[in-house]
């Protein structure tokens, strides 16, 4: 009965029970890694969501708007949430800057067209940052996590075989229940990896598609502002927040 009884005790309580302190802290790299993956996903599927559905409700109301001083408007008192009304505000912006530009500085060298490519620029240079926030980590575990596992089980089959070799025993359930131990390590890897590469995958497709209707997008815009677009004041004063930008 004595067989039994050992083989009873193993396991990963055990495991953890007989592991060094260098066993024990990948253990807590890979627990680091597991809590940082599943809170960048849990994050990034609800922003995601949220974005989804402000861009929805600005999309909708900037086709249906009768002028860009009515989406200028529509920002003002909403703010800004999503890549597209935040593309557009730059947009509205720089055509103010423009108008009111002094001469002076750098940043206003160049047309009007320059000026305003250059402003929806930055902002989709910033929405996009903004998009892969979290995806370096997802990638460095997705990578990484897996020879993390690897090491700690490398480590604890050498303990195991060290241990076995100085009690002198080597039959099979000797060597088989520690080395199967050890493999645990090797489990929990692709346990933290599997989540980090399914989730970078879904996330830049995801992005992808965001960030080529904003593309899109940007275009449009351009066009409008470009061509003879004008906001006029809110309010009915009349004097124009964005000028003709060819006429600027």
């Amino acid at each position: 009965m004595e067989p039994a009884s050992a083989q009873a005790q193993l396991g990963f309580a055990h495991f953890i029970a007989q592991s060094d302190s260098l066993a024990r802290f990948l253990l807590v790299v890979l627990l680091a890694m597991s809590v940082i993956t599943w809170y960048l996903i849990v994050s990034k599927v609800i922003s995601g969501w949220r974005m989804k559905k402000s861009a929805r409700l600005f999309l909708s109301r900037f086709w249906e708007a009768p002028g860009l001083a009515s989406v200028a408007l529509h920002i003002r008192e909403a703010g800004v949430h999503d890549p597209f009304s935040h593309l557009t505000h730059h947009g509205l912006k720089a055509a103010e800057q423009y108008r009111d530009k002094t001469g002076s500085r750098l940043i206003e060298s160049g047309s009007a067209d320059e000026f305003l490519t250059r402003a929806l620029r930055r902002a989709i240079e910033q929405d996009t940052a903004r998009l892969e926030y979290g995806h370096t980590m997802l990638a460095s575990i997705a990578s990484s996590a897996p020879f993390v596992g690897l090491f700690g089980t490398v480590w604890g089959i050498y303990h195991a075989l060290v241990n076995i070799g100085m009690s002198g025993s080597g039959s099979l359930d000797q060597v088989a229940g520690p080395v199967g131990e050890a493999l645990i390590m090797t489990a929990l890897g692709l346990a933290v990896a599997i989540p980090a590469v399914l989730a970078y995958n879904f996330f830049n497709r995801a992005n992808r598609m965001v960030l080529n209707e904003l593309d899109g997008f940007a275009h449009d815009l351009f066009a409008f502002m470009s061509t003879g677009a004008r906001v006029n004041a809110p309010g009915g004063a009349g004097e124009p927040v964005v000028l003709k930008m060819r006429e600027a």
